[in-house]
């Protein structure tokens, strides 16, 4: 009877090891190491985050509330915003908060309720989950890059909401919105919409979204994937060409304006016919680190993709040891940081020396740049903190172990 009750006390014990542990392991609630410099700084932009969400649980470009904003930055649309609000949790949820473990899972629960409000709220046709317009996060990456943001993020918690009713939520939300991106997808594969000065960025976060949902078991037509990796190799830089990155390129600033929407010859309705290469510079404001970073993450997703993408995948690695390429614009931007995100992202999957060195040279990057309030804020173009910030943090976490089990999936 004694050596029952141990065994039965001895299972109890382990059970509770393996919840303690189960439950650290999610949230991984632990204070940063002192020897760990890059931890030390992702807590302090998570800090400030938290501290700036607004009290509709969303953010805007510089934080959640007018008086978050920094003195001189010129605020491009009022109230917070579906982007600003879908990348902010993204940084949350990959730092390690879920919906139900970790120090802002409170945090990341609003974000998600003001988030599913405006993709219930939006029209079944049309590619808008938001009726707020002229954003800056959207002049400068599309007038749909809150639809992408938001639909990356509910693949990434799709399953992760800590009960039925919670997930079937996302999971309808999640659907909405892969239809509306599916829908919308324009004739060459992309989703380089007039109206955002590098839209190709855009196109990548599109398509980032659509193979997440699809890891995720939600229904994706094989079709719409392979149209986005047509295009992509279709207005691949030509090799050698992005290395004389560094400023602005040709058509630098203009974006993409008058109807030119795509980078496949012909393709283009405002130019009749005008050659390719202007057409991808447009849609990348000139800047050939843009299109770089769209091409290396859609072609280096699975290894079979990196096998067959090979000759361009090694051309772009070349080129990432030119500081004049990756310098991007010229400043860093916002633009600059989702750029590096793609190619961290891309390198870190297949490791390797390009991948040890890269990140070596960005997390100092990163680290050098970050502000004392824990922030980080572009010198160009898309300057609001928060999504520089979120952007710094998702960089700064590509090489630990992620909070949602899409992302290390991704990854393998």
């Amino acid at each position: 009877m004694r050596s029952k009750r141990i065994r039965v006390l001895a299972t109890s014990l382990a059970a509770i090891a393996i919840g303690v542990y189960a439950e650290t392991n999610l949230s991984r609630e632990k204070t940063p190491s002192q020897n760990d410099p890059a931890a030390i700084a992702v807590a302090k932009g998570e800090k400030w985050l938290v501290s700036v969400q607004g009290n509709d649980g969303g953010w805007g470009q510089d934080g959640g509330e007018t008086s978050y904003v920094r003195q001189g930055e010129r605020l491009e649309s009022n109230g917070n915003d579906v982007a600003n609000t879908a990348v902010a949790a993204e940084a949350l949820l990959h730092a390690g908060s879920t919906p139900t473990h970790g120090p802002y899972r409170e945090s990341v629960q609003r974000a998600v309720r003001f988030l599913l409000a405006h993709v219930d709220n939006s029209p079944a046709e049309g590619l808008a989950v938001t009726d707020v317009m002229g954003t800056q996060i959207q002049r400068k990456l599309g007038p749909y890059i809150d639809t992408f943001l938001t639909s990356k993020l509910l693949a990434e918690l799709d399953g992760q909401m800590g009960d039925a009713q919670g997930n079937q939520r996302v999971r309808r939300s999640l659907e909405k919105c892969v239809a509306k991106i599916e829908k919308n997808q324009l004739k060459d594969g992309s989703w380089n919409v007039a109206g955002g000065w590098a839209p190709i960025l855009g196109t990548s976060l599109a398509s980032q979204s659509l193979s997440a949902a699809q890891a995720k078991g939600v229904r994706v037509t094989q079709m719409a994937m392979a149209r986005v990796d047509t295009y992509t190799t279709a207005t691949a830089v030509p090799a050698g060409l992005g290395a004389s990155g560094g400023g602005a390129g040709v058509d630098a600033g203009a974006g993409v304006a008058g109807g030119m929407i795509s980078g496949i010859p012909g393709r283009s309705p405002a130019a009749g016919g005008a050659a390719p290469r202007a057409e991808v510079s447009a849609v990348s404001a000139g800047v050939p680190l843009y299109k770089r970073a769209q091409e290396i993450e859609q072609l280096t997703r699975t290894e079979g993709d990196r096998k067959k993408n090979a000759t361009t995948i090694n051309a772009i690695e070349k080129e990432l040891s030119n500081p004049r390429f990756v310098a991007g614009f010229g400043s860093v931007g916002g633009e600059e940081f989702f750029s590096y995100l793609n190619i961290s992202d891309s390198l870190h999957r297949a490791g390797g020396e390009p991948w040890r060195k890269w990140n070596q040279d960005m997390t100092a990057k990163l680290l050098s740049m970050q502000n004392e309030d824990g922030t980080w804020a572009g010198h160009h173009c898309i300057t609001g903190r928060v999504a520089v910030t979120s952007a710094a943090i998702l960089m700064l976490m590509v090489d630990r172990e992620p909070a949602v089990a899409t992302v290390s999936a991704k990854k393998k």
